[in-house]
């Protein structure tokens, strides 16, 4: 009963909101004029795969009963994303490249990235877009979620989302590594967005792998995000047409750290 109330009363103040705070959308921004373009015929190519070492913490079980609607979409039961492990490799590590690029200019993709609500969940837990890329939030479930933004380099803004299938566009003007998302009606509900103004990032699956493609010959600081574990840094050199393989190992927190 207490959990219908709140609903409703979100509902009202958060209409309210969509209908006032409306954000103009803005075109894909094309690379500077002067900006070196990228020779994709002497590009070079860098991938790998991210683990974790020792035990990795179980995830712990979310509490669906508060929303009715959330515990149905979830029959056997959800767990918070701490930790995805698949044979060793940790998924959902943002890897991008965070430093070494110079005067590149790159355009911005027409195609939107999406971010769901699904199950009560979002979906994917951890992206990567451009700045100006179009972000479209997608509510794909029956019931009230309400879309915190907790962003510092692009501001934090609330968007509530009361109906199924409803949905907001959001472009980003600021490099951001990581702009965390939540869900104040849902709040086990997570989401990671890295901001970045070139197209050199991976998120890690399939048991930890990531690729980089089409790299400039240069040396390139790479980065390995972990919302639980931090980064870790490497320096990669990488010649015309040359690809390279790198790994990085994170360690598995101590008992009780989780």
């Amino acid at each position: 009963m207490q959990m219908k109330h709140l609903r409703a009363i979100l509902a009202v103040t958060l209409l309210a909101a969509v209908a006032c705070s409306g954000q103009k959308e803005e075109a894909p921004s094309a690379a500077p004029a002067n900006a070196k373009r990228v020779d994709d015929s002497k590009a070079g190519h860098v991938a790998g795969r991210v683990t974790i070492e020792g035990p990795v913490p179980a995830n712990p079980p979310i509490k669906l009963e508060a929303d009715p609607y959330c515990a149905k979409q979830n029959p056997n039961g959800a767990r918070f994303e701490n930790f995805v492990v698949d044979g060793g490799g940790l998924e959902n590590v943002f890897v991008y490249v965070k430093d070494g690029l110079g005067d590149y200019g790159f355009e911005v993709p027409t195609e939107p990235v999406q971010l769901d609500q699904q199950g009560c969940q979002y979906r994917p837990h951890v992206v990567g877009i451009r700045v100006g890329q179009k972000l479209v939030i997608l509510n794909s479930d029956d019931t009230l979620h309400n879309v915190h933004a907790m962003g510092k380099a692009n501001g934090e803004w609330n968007k509530g989302q009361a109906l199924k299938n409803m949905s907001d566009q959001r472009v980003f003007k600021s490099r951001e590594v990581m702009l965390p998302f939540k869900c104040d009606v849902h709040n086990w509900m997570q989401a990671y967005v890295g901001v970045l103004e070139h197209p050199y990032f991976s998120v890690t699956h399939d048991g930890g792998a990531f690729e980089l493609k089409n790299l400039p010959a240069g040396t390139y600081t790479i980065e390995a995000w972990h919302e639980k574990l931090g980064t870790q840094t490497q320096s990669v050199t990488l010649g015309e047409k040359e690809s390279k393989d790198i790994a990085f190992t994170f360690k598995a927190p101590a008992p009780g750290a989780n």
